[in-house]
């Protein structure tokens, strides 16, 4: 009989529940006992919907209340010192939110023996998606040992509710892999001292009740280093043995295994999951190389985005398997966890109908993996309603006229090669910015967007519904824009930002106001911790009925004479902080957003405006994971931001900026870029991510981040001092800026300006430092 099963469900509740309470228990309004209820009644209901969709394989410990990765680390033993947890029992949450968050130490906070200062681990992304995970950080002297049980614990949590679950597991390699050490030394080498504690792990789950474990080790479809075949093997030998009745499942996702899949088949497991959406191309090989005992889960419906399946299609493809290998031990699944979709579209009255018959959410796509399984096992006649509206669905969509617009596509097809590259090299336009702009050494501005206070947030509630004009509102953020702009100056900084008040969401505020995005209520997915993001839809092609940022940016300009940035969001992060469509390739999707934004640059430019920021945040995040395929994508990407930017003079400086990624892999692309200016986070990783800078000798100009604002603490002077001191010994001092790693739009006022007046204090003193 076939299985349906999930390898993950969306954490945050459909009504962004965990956020709600993790922000309360962060402000002292929520104790530890009802944060750990809220989290209890969310994986409770999460049980509840995957099995009332159908679904045989139900998982478990995928619940994590900041991140799985960081909830992985604490749990094996790997905590570094400082962060409060005295070597003995599991890790409290006053230790876990200070290695997620940092720690300002509060009096709490040295109670729970927690050092006075502390930052937060440093946060990447998780892979190609815009899921940010804590990357946990190693030494020799680390002592694994299994201090708390989690997945046995969600084990009994289901059995306690006659629900038996699959625990998901992140798999030892992956996690050394995903991990970093002090000294820099291949995090493999640490293979022997971690496997005892999973080991340990996979005995409570059996002896909890478990009949299957999912282990996921998706870095089989990475480039592997060396030593991981080797790894692999050793890992899963132990981890076989450890529990012998307990099934284990090897889950991939988010590629396909190629040249990695003889390892992934030699290992001794009992099942493998192959993502067969992005991966499509290795299900052949992996029939060919599969025991015939093996189990194996076809990752089908795309748990990455969220387009309806086309249940008719898939389900040819899962006979064509049942024929090979029959039904007896095959699984039907996401091609991933849900988690990087929302929960459903129940709520969701306000879509165009056409596009709603579309798509499909998490829950959704539990009906899709049970309506399969279901098929195979009982024949299309048991799904006919099913199919035929997903044929009546996808036929309406082929059809529709308002997917493609011929002025788009003319505008395209003019686009030359020359539009896609500045007027002058670098040199000679930093000599003509200077010239303009007059700015001192070590330039110092922010990112881009300020608090959004509750007082924000409930005047653009009350625009929303209607209580106040869209006057009103405007007039409300002008004078809060107006407060930002005279701050800023008495403060010292050099180049200022309006605060984006006015703005919702970085790629919602541009998103609304293009053709070819559509919006969701409560299309919330997690990017790290609390903070989620709505990603927009893009269901058509591109382009800008009208002028989006010139008369905010003008506003801003009118009330100072030192220069205001025009911000704006680029192409690539427009393209990869969306549900894309799948109709035409994503290359053609980002060369439409890139000429809506060359349009909006143009106009600030001709608005007087003397540097316009675009920023790409994603721009890493859309690498492929194989370096094969990077060149193809970063070879569009860069022309992509350079058509978007290269309608503009010598004298106009365009900024760009980006966060969380490792830069080594695509630092030509990011100096293909050219932009005049980038920034960068730094602080977090300690300068390590300028590095790649300064291997590469990077040509342009740089902000290297000295603030973590996802941290709640103020750094002090001397730290900042010391981090820029580190960046100007690596880099001309003349190339550098001074700057938060992100933009401050999730911290509060009372952090922003003492970190800011730190900023222009850090400048001020590696100026005169210069002089001397």
């Amino acid at each position: 009989m076939t299985i349906a099963a999930t390898l993950g469900y969306p954490r945050i509740g459909p009504r962004r529940e965990l956020k709600t309470a993790l922000e309360a228990h962060w402000a002292g309004t929520l104790d530890e006992p009802g944060l750990l209820a809220a989290g209890a009644m969310l994986r409770a209901r999460a049980r509840v919907t995957q099995r009332a969709n159908g679904i045989g394989h139900v998982a478990s410990a995928d619940f994590a209340l900041y991140d799985h990765v960081l909830e992985t680390a604490t749990a094996l033993g790997a905590i570094p010192d400082g962060y409060g947890w005295d070597g003995q029992g599991p890790a409290s949450l006053a230790t876990l939110f200070a290695l997620a968050r940092g720690a300002r130490g509060t009096e709490a906070e040295r109670a729970a023996g927690i050092a006075a200062d502390v930052p937060a681990l440093e946060m990447t992304k998780w892979f190609d998606t815009n899921y940010h995970y804590l990357v946990p950080r190693l030494s020799a002297a680390t002592r694994f040992r299994l201090l708390h049980n989690r997945w046995a614990d969600a084990v009994a949590e289901g059995l306690a509710e006659q629900c038996r679950t699959r625990p998901v597991l992140l798999g030892p390699v992956s996690f050394l892999l995903l991990s970093k050490t002090e000294d820099g030394s291949n995090p493999l080498a640490l293979l022997p001292a971690l496997l005892p504690a999973y080991e340990a792990a996979l005995r409570g789950i059996a002896e909890a009740g478990a009949a299957w474990v999912q282990i996921d080790e998706p870095c089989l479809v990475t480039d592997l280093p060396a030593g991981a075949a080797e790894a692999y093997a050793t890992a899963f030998r132990r981890l076989a043995d450890a529990a012998p009745g307990l099934r284990l499942l090897l889950a991939t996702y988010f590629g396909g295994l190629r040249d990695n899949l003889p390892i992934a088949a030699a290992l001794p497991v009992a099942g493998l999951h192959l993502d067969l959406t992005r991966g499509r191309d290795g299900l052949e090989p992996a029939l060919d190389a599969l025991p015939a005992g093996h189990f194996l889960s076809l990752g089908v419906v795309d748990g990455r985005n969220v387009w309806r399946n086309d249940l008719r299609a898939t389900l040819a493809t899962l006979r064509g398997v049942a024929e090979r290998r029959g039904t007896r031990n095959l699984m039907v699944a996401p091609s991933c966890s849900l988690l990087h979709v929302p929960h459903s579209l129940a709520r969701e009255d306000a879509l165009d109908p056409a596009l709603k018959r579309r798509l499909a959410f998490a829950e959704e796509k539990l009906a899709e993996v049970s309506a399969l399984a279901r098929a195979l096992d009982e024949g299309e006649g048991a799904i006919a309603a099913t199919l035929a509206e997903s044929d009546r669905a996808m036929a309406e969509w082929r059809a529709d006229p308002r997917l493609r617009d011929a002025t788009v596509a003319a505008a395209l097809a003019a686009v030359t090669p020359r539009m896609a590259q500045r007027i002058s090299a670098y040199p000679q336009r930093a000599v003509a910015q200077q010239q303009r702009l007059n700015l001192p050494r070590f330039p110092v501005t922010s990112i881009g967007s300020f608090p959004q206070t509750a007082e924000v947030r409930k005047a653009r509630a009350a625009a929303a519904r209607g209580e106040i004009t869209a006057e009103a509102y405007d007039t409300r953020m002008k004078d809060l824009t107006a407060e930002a702009i005279a701050w800023q100056e008495a403060e010292g900084v050099d180049v200022l930002v309006h605060g984006e008040f006015e703005r919702n969401d970085m790629v919602k505020y541009f998103g609304e106001r293009l053709a070819g995005y559509a919006f969701t209520k409560h299309g919330w997915v997690q990017s790290y911790g609390s903070r989620c993001v709505a990603p927009p839809i893009i269901w058509a092609d591109v382009s800008r009925p009208e002028p989006m940022t010139v008369d905010w940016a003008s506003y801003a300009q009118s009330l100072t004479t030192k220069p205001v940035k025009g911000m704006l969001t680029g192409p690539v992060t427009m393209l990869f902080w969306a549900f894309v469509r799948e109709d035409i390739p994503r290359a053609e999707v980002c060369a439409q957003i890139a000429l809506a934004i060359r349009d909006e640059v143009c106009d600030l430019e001709r608005a007087g405006i003397a540097i316009i920021q675009i920023d790409e945040p994603a721009f890493r995040e859309g690498l492929p994971l194989r370096r094969a395929d990077q060149p193809a994508y970063l070879d569009w990407a860069a022309r992509c931001f350079r058509l978007s930017a290269s309608g503009v003079a010598d004298a106009t400086q365009i900024h760009t900026h980006m966060c969380y990624a490792e830069f080594n892999d695509i630092i030509g692309a990011i100096a293909a870029m050219d932009a005049d200016v980038i920034s960068i986070e730094t602080a977090r990783s300690r300068m390590e991510l300028l590095n790649a800078f300064t291997q590469f000798n990077y040509p342009n100009a740089i902000g290297p981040g000295l603030w973590d604002i996802h941290s709640p603490r103020v750094p002090g002077v001397e730290e900042m001092v010391g981090l820029l001191r580190q960046a100007a010994a690596a880099l001309p001092s003349e190339r550098l800026w001074v700057n938060p790693d992100c933009g401050c739009k999730t911290r509060g006022w009372a952090e922003v300006k003492p970190a800011m007046a730190n900023l222009v204090t850090t400048a001020r003193r590696l100026r005169a430092e210069a002089v001397a």
